[in-house]
């Protein structure tokens, strides 16, 4: 990628300065807790899934790389499908007790279901 790429400039202004250089402002990623301090919250969720119900693993504080992979782990243990992203992890279906039991083999001691 271009040092200079037009799509990292939209919604800045035209500058005529030869020196200049934008500057875009990238948002950090916090850090990945370890695995005992993270407080994972499992519920069941049926709203606006057309009446199927999801298990919902919220709480996650971390990169979006961990929750992808920590989601996918999950997903493959439980044999099902689902998503990971804004912090939650959606597991198609009431997986709650096996998602807890997955959890605390993996060391999230302070996971709980809601």
């Amino acid at each position: 990628m271009k040092k200079n790429d037009w799509k990292d400039r939209l919604g800045v202004m035209y500058s005529t300065n030869p020196e200049f250089q934008y500057s875009t402002e990238g948002g950090t990623e916090e850090d990945t807790l370890p695995k005992e301090k993270q407080l994972l919250r499992i519920s069941l969720d049926r709203r606006n899934r057309g009446g199927k119900a999801v298990t919902l693993i919220a709480g996650f504080r971390g990169t979006a790389g961990d929750l992808a992979a920590l989601g996918k782990y999950l997903r493959i243990k439980c044999g099902a499908g689902g998503s990971a992203k804004e912090g939650e992890i959606i597991v198609q279906g009431d997986l709650r007790t096996k998602a807890l039991e997955i959890l605390r083999e993996e060391g999230y001691t302070k996971s709980r279901i809601v």
